[in-house]
């Protein structure tokens, strides 16, 4: 029997975790599968196997994981599978499957762009974005957020998208934050985060200790996906 397996990243942040089961749970109605279980792969539970497990114990003899992630670092190129050859272990029996993230898509650039102008809608040609990743050492990470942002630019005519990240390689945050203040344009800063969690936290906080950080201006929004 089929089952879909849905990994989260996992937070802290107990809004962040309800806000990945909230959309997991959004997402089950368009498959016509029984077994649909949600879990995560750090900091929140169920955790990877004890979803195999649950999924087992519903009949599963087949089990197709799905990453609930942005891009492809080491959670998906790592950690992910050397979870699920864990698994394989104590189910040897069960066939496993992982899916890949959600990628460079076209929808997502979409996305980008409508809450954009659902936020303000100013022409992009005055309008400047930077795109903030979570980070990560894998260089892929950095090559994946740098086509979005171009792709952004290039589809709906932005005077610039930038792209920094929270650690890791390349450009990161607390180095592009000061510059934003010198541009003549709109500014949004936007997490490239799925959900509520420390780090969207985070650069709320230090957005917040810059003149960017006006509402009554409406110089400066902060969002996420």
């Amino acid at each position: 029997m089929q089952a879909l397996l849905y990994v989260a990243h996992g937070s802290r942040v107990r809004e962040g975790n309800r806000e990945a089961v909230q959309f997991i749970e959004s997402v089950k109605p368009f498959f016509d599968v029984d077994i649909q279980e949600h879990c995560f792969l750090e900091l929140a539970e169920p955790s990877i196997l004890k979803g195999v497990e649950k999924c087992v114990s519903k009949g599963a003899t087949r089990i197709a994981v799905i990453p609930i992630l942005l891009l492809s670092a080491n959670h998906m190129k790592i950690d992910i599978p050397s979870e699920i050859e864990k698994a394989k272990t104590y189910f040897p029996f069960v066939d496993f499957t992982i899916g890949k993230p959600l990628g460079v898509h076209e929808k997502l650039i979409y996305s980008l762009h409508s809450r954009v102008m659902a936020q303000c809608p100013s022409p992009p040609g005055e309008t400047d974005i930077l795109l903030i990743g979570r980070g990560s050492s894998d260089p892929d990470v950095q090559k994946d957020l740098d086509q979005i942002a171009k792709l952004l630019q290039q589809t709906y005519h932005y005077a610039k998208v930038d792209t920094c990240f929270l650690y890791g390689n390349g450009p990161l945050f607390e180095e592009k934050l000061p510059t934003l203040c010198e541009s003549q344009n709109r500014v949004f800063i936007i997490p490239y985060l799925l959900f509520t969690g420390l780090l969207k936290l985070s650069i709320q906080k230090k957005s917040s200790q810059t003149r960017l950080f006006q509402p009554e201006s409406g110089f400066m929004r902060l969002f996420g996906l």
